[in-house]
């Protein structure tokens, strides 16, 4: 599945200092679906290269990193159990910064 991930706020630190990726994301063994819980597993294996504890927390991200799937809140469509469509976007934004 293509899709295109983009990291701001600090987190593109965490991925070569590159905000945008074009990837193509395959589906877990008998799935018939991806969800964001698997895409969050993709990008802490693929993309993140290098402190993924700044990125997320167990299963999921750690607070104050703000999801957006197509520019809608991911606390809107189900957080972790997201479908995930051909060519979607999803951004991650960092909101804790030091001041």
């Amino acid at each position: 599945m293509q899709l295109t991930l983009e990291f701001g706020g600090g987190l593109e630190l965490l991925c070569d200092s590159v905000k945008v990726h074009n990837v193509k994301v395959d589906m877990p063994k008998g799935a018939e679906k991806l969800i964001m819980k698997d895409l969050l597993g993709w990008v802490r294996t693929n993309l993140i290269k290098e402190r993924p504890e700044m990125f997320m927390k167990g299963d999921t991200v750690r607070p104050g990193v703000l999801v957006l799937v197509n520019d809608c809140d991911w606390e809107l469509s189900g957080q972790l159990d997201t479908t995930l469509e051909e060519k979607d976007v999803v951004v991650f934004i960092s909101t804790l910064h030091g001041g």
